[in-house]
């Protein structure tokens, strides 16, 4: 995997953007990551897109090298935050991929910069009515009661504390122990990318902020079990690619499925064979020429 050093940008909100970038020519693209995860996680789709595109990936807030002034409560937070970004590096025009979370924030981002955004696409994507998370009981089994508030999320037993706990003490087996059993199941990096790949996801420090936004993120005009619709889906313009690994454990299919009939004859779906919630690390050349041919 080659390696891009970042750079940094400071925003007007006070926040400083770590970001890599790759190319010189044609259009640009945006890669926006996912939870548990930054732009270090994108290097090997950067080298593959550079020769055609000028290509950025960014580090979120509070993941990676980026800094984490202030707390934040949604995905639209985030994706204020890419606009800011584009603005401060003179980008006006771009398409966007965004993988996992990084797909809900490339919704909103679209939904609130219709100008910026000419496509989007979505690899195995939190769908537009967000990431459930239900109260457990005393075996740690979910209820099937919606968790509220961010002191919920925060109090969870199963999905929060242990990755809450690894990342404060940066366990580095807790952690790949997570990414083994739900991303990489499949199939794992090449050695040394993977150490990478630890160490990147080790840096964040914003879990209980990004797992409450998931909960509550409902583009929708109906209501989810923690949150009322906000309608936005309707403003994403643009074409959307929808791509999904058809044995994602974290985003199953069928939320894929439902993410391209909410947005209508504005998107397509794109199916990866044998895939799980890493298409760029189980099959990546089926995953890159279906890129590339989204992008182009």
């Amino acid at each position: 995997m080659k390696d891009y050093k970042p750079d940094f940008v400071s925003l007007p909100n006070g926040e400083r953007l770590a970001y890599r970038r790759g190319g010189t020519g044609g259009e640009t693209v945006l890669l926006i990551h996912g939870n548990m995860s930054s732009s270090v996680h994108w290097q090997t789709t950067m080298e593959r897109l550079e020769s055609r595109w000028t290509v950025f990936a960014p580090d979120m807030r509070g993941f990676g090298d980026s800094t984490y002034q202030a707390p934040f409560d949604s995905l639209k937070d985030l994706a204020l935050d890419m606009g800011l970004f584009c603005d401060a590096l003179g980008i006006s025009r771009c398409r966007v991929v965004g993988w996992s979370t990084g797909g809900g924030v490339a919704l909103e981002l679209a939904a609130e910069r219709p100008a910026l955004v000419e496509k989007a696409a979505l690899l195995d994507s939190v769908p537009p009515t967000g990431y459930p998370m239900f109260k457990k009981d005393a075996a740690g089994k979910p209820t099937g009661v919606s968790l509220k508030t961010k002191e919920d999320v925060a109090a969870d037993p199963v999905q929060v504390i242990p990755a809450l706990t690894a990342l404060a003490k940066g366990d580095r087996a807790v952690m790949g122990a997570i990414w083994k059993a739900l991303i990489y199941n499949l199939r794992l990096p090449d050695s040394g990318d993977y150490e990478e790949y630890i160490s990147a996801t080790l840096k964040q420090r914003n879990l209980v902020d990004l797992d409450y936004a998931l909960l509550t993120f409902n583009m929708t005009g109906e209501p989810s079990l923690a949150a009322p619709g906000s309608g936005r889906l309707a403003a994403v313009q643009c074409p959307v690619t929808v791509f999904h690994g058809e044995k994602d454990l974290v985003v199953p299919l069928a939320w894929g499925q439902e993410t391209a009939r909410l947005l209508g004859g504005r998107a397509r779906l794109v199916t990866f064979p044998g895939c799980g919630h890493s298409p760029i690390t189980d099959a990546p050349e089926l995953f890159f020429e279906a890129l590339e041919e989204a992008l182009s």
